[in-house]
């Protein structure tokens, strides 16, 4: 259901078995619909069948009669995906879409060659919208890519006075200290707290962020309180990215989080937080990794990390100015790129808008 036309499928079933069940053979040039996933959380995936196939519990399938077009129906009920999500009901981990919702469905049906009509507009219009939406998305994968791959050329390169180093990241640090393993209570107004997702290749994002109470946050600093300087490592949902807390910011260290405090006349912060999102170190760092769904970084492994040579403190501060000015730009990049994508989103939504009520 990820294509506008499905063909095909991980899962084949018998002729032999649909005769001997109550499942059955959806034609070709049959609408589906996802009706029960949590995946309806945020929209209502739809297809054309472009083949005899069969379907489980979690679609539906219209098929068509004579009177109206398939992509018609099609582009009609995408037209429609806002008063969809609007219908349904929403479980703990499954939503549901019911059936007579979707048979109750208001619309306007023109004579079949204005459908056709209608059809061939949109279709050329999306065939446009989704050559710009390719070349948005490679582009947005190249400048996210942009940030990996010079700092991978900055560190495999190296420079003069690059000191061997044999200790381990704990002995390079005043303290790697880990969270609390439970979730902080939680208000409006408060100290933010640092989870996963507040932490980016290298800054906090603090959009959105988690605030707490002072109490809270003296009860969750008991082992260190964090400081403008220290690293918010992740351990896992994603593990390894790092930031380095800004100056003047106080924050809370929320779960699956760890501090790390490099000692000021060996690390540059922000050297040393590139250095871990280095690709190379990044595997490494995750290379003993535990869980069977989510990667999990032991504590201990990330006390034992060895992070390579060291340059000098001046040669890290450069390195840093460096490495954050490319960030600027894949940041500044990706979010023209992501504005794309969504101004082509909305032209969508207003090309489908103006078909179904007589504007095209």
């Amino acid at each position: 259901m990820k294509f506008d036309i499905v063909s095909d499928s991980i899962d084949h079933i018998s002729y032999e078995a649909i005769d001997g069940s109550a499942t059955s053979l959806i034609p070709k040039n049959s609408v589906l619909i996802v009706v029960r996933s949590g995946i309806l959380a945020r929209t209502i995936p739809i297809a054309i069948t472009g083949r005899e196939l069969t379907i489980n519990q979690d679609l539906k399938a219209l098929c068509p009669n004579r009177e109206i077009d398939a992509r018609f129906l099609y582009h009609l009920l995408s037209a429609k995906t806002d008063e969809l999500l609007s219908m349904v009901s929403r479980g703990a981990t499954v939503h549901r879409l019911m059936t007579d919702q979707i048979r109750d469905l208001d619309f306007v049906l023109p004579p079949l060659p204005e459908q056709q009509r209608i059809v061939a507009l949109l279709d050329e219009a999306f065939a446009g919208l989704a050559t710009a939406r390719a070349n948005a998305e490679r582009n947005l994968q190249n400048a996210r890519a942009l940030f990996e791959s010079h700092l991978q050329s900055v560190f495999s390169q190296r420079g003069e006075g690059w000191e061997e180093n044999t200790m381990e990241l704990s002995e390079l640090c005043e303290l790697i200290v880990d969270c609390e393993h439970k979730t902080a209570p939680i208000q409006d107004e408060g100290v933010p707290s640092i989870r996963t997702p507040n932490i980016g290749k290298g800054r906090l994002l603090l959009d959105g962020v988690n605030r707490v109470s002072e109490d809270t946050y003296k009860d969750w600093s008991r082992r260190a309180e964090p400081k403008p300087g220290d690293l918010i490592l992740a351990r896992e949902a994603p593990a390894g990215n790092v930031a380095v807390i800004p100056d003047g910011a106080r924050v809370c260290l929320g779960q699956r989080t760890v501090l790390i405090r490099p000692k000021a006349d060996i690390f540059d912060p922000f050297f040393l937080a590139y250095r871990l999102l280095e690709p190379t170190m990044q595997e490494k760092l995750l290379d003993h990794s535990r869980g069977a769904t989510v990667q999990h970084v032991n504590m201990k492994d990330i006390r034992a990390l060895d992070v390579g040579p060291i340059p000098p403190i001046r040669a890290q501060q450069e390195i840093s100015a460096a490495i954050n000015a490319v960030s600027a730009e894949g940041e500044h990049l990706t979010r023209v790129y992501e504005r794309k994508l969504a101004t082509l989103e909305e032209l969508k939504k207003t090309l489908l808008h103006q078909a179904f009520n007589g504007e095209l």
